[in-house]
């Protein structure tokens, strides 16, 4: 530590950090997010290269030498964005308290400073560390000097240089100077990129010699390479870090100057107080409580740090106990304690994550504030006390556990219903839910505990990986110090207690969120559990089929491929293709990676693949290998061996429009725009005797705009029960609708839908094909025929601006932290979202409401079919054939009922003997 200098190239990091960061702005409006990233990045660079001399280095304003050399340098960057500007004075104030000396030296830009520093550590016999995302500087790193990237986790040392470059250290200034950089405006050789830079260089070693092979070079690269010849020099002096820079003026010495300081916490915790950084301000304001505390002092800051509506107060402290039960005396006493309660909080440890085959480890417990216990039942390390066995306390809790009448809260309690499910034990009394109570609150924010316990309690939980580890070294639950294990599992239920205690006022303060906690999130929880249980049966033969005759279809196109390309090469390599494309085949560049490279992502090949035929073939290569891994190889051995059926997972809190989502696997993703992806929903099967049913609400987010609008005109065609599609074309064309033809229909069918998704006419003009001016006519008449779709948009910009948030038809609020953003494109997403939002959260809610009714009546009727599917705006169920004319007639009735809006709601019925077929 004593012999190490760790510099910043500040400048580097400001830029990054302000494009990284989403748009942060303190309670007086003004930006922070590029302050949040470097302050972020500073404390981090502390932690993990501890180091006696530091410096952060800023460009000076004005020019330099390379700009009086070359007065294009740097011509072509925008001016510094408004927002970034106003970050500059806050973030010099916050380096200096956080102990770093800043050094901006008049004339000399960043990297000479870094430079010349880091040639005179070298002198000293120190070693350097620079954190950086500028690759002009890997031609510093030698075994003294090491580039460090925090934002990528990246480390060069001579060996990482040679690996992402392809040259060595040494030779990265004639590399530069080849393929030029574009970020400072220097140009290189025309149509030189990395490869073939990397190519002279290995064959010739120097730019030197490759400038003496310059006439040997062929084709068009070699007479490109022969024009430049006369700049290459210059450019050469452009890209060269200078490392002999005059820093007299602004430094005695690395040693005097550079000394590491300690952070001046009164100014920290002012700052982050004022720019509203609530977890660093707790850490500061604890530690200084910490310290007054040693020294008697009274004086600490008091308060909550982390004030949400109505929560402006910190909680009492109160004394924590946590116990330890491992008696039956101790087990009689917690359960008369629960059975008298008025609400308890119940936790599980396990032994996985995956609910379904997980074992109970434990059971943790708290029904008032600070006092909670923990059962365990299955910890097996060596030297284990004895603990009550799992069955015998499982039966003397079952009751409790099975009783309606006895009120319940947990953090995501859907996996803790499994868990006692494993062992034959249904979860009733669910009364809460901490993650839905968050989720329904600000479903914008993170809603695991720990996030939730530091910003609604102002209390740092003990991690997961405080106690389990983490890697490959990681303990199983099992493993875990009973002791340890108690203090963890019990702090589970008390946060989760007390969480609810702090949060649920808030829900219960609006009727709307009541309203969506109560009758739609929470059954919704217990809906899922029992169709996560209930799984669908799959052919896993016919996937395996389907998986072969993909893999042979791989190949015939792998082979076409080939030959368009003139060579064999790997379809999966990005680097290969680029080379195919761009130097071979001449194609032209779409648009390029971060670093420079001419990007071959899917949206390239989909640009390409308009002109050009092996942009296509890649496309389908593509398409198939992703259907071959993420389902026909994958799905067979994601079969339950317990149960013989594929259990997804349903995440609730997670999509801010109230969507669900489904892992392991996807289920909502599987496409059907294609044969082969319908192919595999083939192999989703209803066991013998079975039908599958699947029930899936008709055009439904337009038939919300149509209620949230009030647009006559669209509520008429509706009414009548006319092809919406067909209205509005005749509209937009004024012609009868009985004249519509099929294209006419086509277009109305993009604008309806493009629309209510904020589609511009430029992105209407490129999904039709048309001229942009056609497509802005086409908009303006619809709007013209449909005023009150363009009044609800107008209005809808208005409310959520005011707000910051648009609400569903039933109160779910859609936060939309954007949409006051200064930075226009943010700005611009955010409203197209506000739009969209209403509609498709309305949509979310409408399906669960659904799931809910379909589960009441299917449990109330004591019939056999179940749910076993929530798709987008579909269910799907398994349906014995002695009960499918009951369903039949009963699921489209459930569906429409569910909610009475200005619209009829229409739920369409198909029945298969697999999922295909039904749907």
């Amino acid at each position: 530590m004593d012999k190490t200098l760790l510099l910043v190239d500040g400048s580097s990091y400001l830029y990054r950090a302000f494009h990284a960061l989403p748009d942060l702005r303190n309670a007086e409006g003004a930006p922070t997010g590029a302050i949040y990233g470097m302050i972020n990045m500073l404390r981090r660079l502390r932690k993990d290269y501890p180091a006696a001399y530091i410096a952060c280095v800023f460009d000076a304003k004005g020019k330099t030498f390379r700009d009086d050399m070359y007065p294009a340098y740097k011509a072509q960057r925008a001016s510094m964005p408004e927002d970034l500007t106003r970050q500059i004075e806050p973030i010099h104030e916050a380096v200096r308290a956080m102990g770093w000396p800043i050094l901006m030296v008049d004339g000399i830009e960043a990297d000479d400073v870094i430079g010349t520093l880091a040639v005179t550590a070298a002198a000293k016999g120190m070693q350097t560390i620079v954190s950086t995302g500028d690759k002009d500087l890997a031609q510093l790193v030698n075994d003294q000097v090491l580039l460090v990237n925090t934002m990528s986790n990246e480390k060069l040392d001579k060996d990482g240089v040679i690996a992402k470059f392809g040259v060595p250290p040494e030779r990265i200034v004639d590399y530069l100077t080849l393929v030029g950089d574009t970020v400072d405006n220097v140009p290189g050789v025309d149509k030189v990129g990395p490869k073939t830079a990397v190519k002279w260089l290995t064959q010739y070693e120097t730019l030197d010699g490759v400038i003496e092979h310059a006439a040997d070079i062929k084709g068009a690269v070699g007479e490109n390479l022969r024009r430049a010849l006369d700049w290459l020099p210059q450019a050469r002096v452009l890209v060269t870090v200078k490392t002999d820079c005059d820093l007299s003026a602004h430094m005695k010495s690395i040693v005097e100057s550079l000394v590491q300081q300690p952070e001046d916490r009164d100014a920290m915790i002012a700052f982050f107080k004022r720019n509203g950084f609530k977890t660093w301000l707790r850490e500061l304001t604890e530690e200084a409580a910490k310290d007054a505390s040693a020294s008697g002092a009274s004086d600490a800051p008091q308060g909550s740090l982390f004030g949400d509506a109505g929560n402006e107060a910190a909680k009492p402290t109160v004394e924590l106990q946590y116990e330890t039960v491992l008696t039956d005396a101790d087990l009689d006493r917690w359960i008369a304690k629960i059975d008298a309660a008025e609400l308890t909080a119940v936790d599980t440890e396990t032994t996985s994550l995956d609910a379904m085959q997980a074992e109970l480890v434990g059971i943790s417990l708290c029904c008032e504030p600070g006092i909670a216990c923990y059962i365990p039942v299955a910890h097996r390390y060596q030297d284990a006390p004895v603990q009550l066995e799992r069955n015998a306390v499982l039966n003397r809790l079952r009751n409790w556990l099975e009783d309606d009448g006895k009120p319940k809260v947990g953090q995501h309690l859907k996996y803790d219903s499994h868990i006692f499910a494993n062992y034959g034990i249904t979860l009733r009394g669910i009364r809460h839910d901490t993650m839905l109570e968050s989720y329904v609150f600000e479903s914008h924010r993170s809603h695991d505990m720990d996030s939730l316990a530091l910003r609604h309690l102002n209390r740092k939980t003990i991690p997961y990986t405080d106690v389990c580890g983490k890697g490959a070294s990681q303990l199983c639950f099992d493993q875990v110090d009973i002791a340890r294990a108690t203090e963890y599992a019990a702090e589970d239920a008390e946060i989760t207690f007390e969480l609810h205690r702090t949060m649920w006022p808030h829900v219960a303060d609006d009727q709307g969120l009541t309203y969506v906690y109560e009758k739609i999130e929470l059954p919704t929880s217990i809906v899922l559990q029992k169709m996560e249980r209930n799984g669908v049966l799959i052919d896993a033969d016919l996937l395996n089929t389907q998986s072969n005759e993909l893999g042979r279809r791989m190949l015939d196109i792998e082979k076409t491929a080939y030959d368009l390309a003139g060579q064999p090469f790997n379809l999966n390599s990005p680097k290969q293709i680029g080379e195919i494309f761009f130097e071979r085949l001449q194609l032209p560049v779409v648009k390029k990676t971060p670093s420079g490279a001419p990007s071959t992502d899917e949206e390239v090949l989909q640009k390409l693949a308009e002109d050009y035929p092996l942009p296509k073939v890649l496309l389908d290569y593509r398409g198939l290998s992703k259907l071959k891994s993420t389902y026909t190889d994958k799905l067979p051995r994601m079969v339950n061996s317990k149960t013989g059926r594929v259990h997804t997972t349903y995440g609730q809190a997670i999509a801010v429009t109230g969507r669900l989502a489904s892992n392991d696997p996807n289920l909502q993703n599987i496409p059907i725009r294609t044969a082969e992806g319908r192919r595999i929903r083939e192999a989703f099967i209803a066991p013998p005797g079975c039908v599958i049913v699947s029930a899936d609400y008709s055009q439904i987010e337009l038939r919300i705009m149509a209620h949230i609008s009030g647009d006559e005109n669209m509520l008429r065609a509706f009414a009548e029960g006319e092809d919406i599609h067909r209205a509005t074309a005749a509209e937009i064309f004024g012609i009868e609708r009985d004249a519509v033809e099929s294209e006419q229909r086509r277009y109305a069918k993009v604008i309806n839908f493009g629309l209510i998704y904020g589609m511009s006419a430029f992105g209407l003009a490129g999904n039709l094909g048309i001229e942009r001016a056609a497509a802005q006519s086409y908009i303006e008449k619809y709007f013209y025929r449909f005023a009150g779709v363009k009044r609800y948009m107008d209005e809808t910009r208005m409310e959520a601006k005011a707000r910051g948030y648009v609400s569903t038809v039933f109160g779910r609020r859609l936060w939309l932290p954007e949409i006051n953003s200064p930075n226009g494109p943010r700005r611009q997403a955010a409203e197209r979202a506000a739009i969209n939002a209403p509609m498709q959260g309305t949509a979310a809610d409408l399906i669960k409401l659904s799931m809910i009714a379909v589960q009441d009546w299917l449990e109330k009727e004591k019939l056999q079919s179940r749910m076993i599917m929530q798709v987008h705006d579909e269910l799907v169920l398994e349906v014995p054939e002695s009960e499918l004319v009951l369903i039949k007639e009963k699921l489209p009735e459930l569906m429409r009922n569910v909610a009475s809006l200005k619209v009829p709601l229409i739920a369409e019925v198909g029945v298969g003997k697999n999922w295909d077929e039904a749907h």
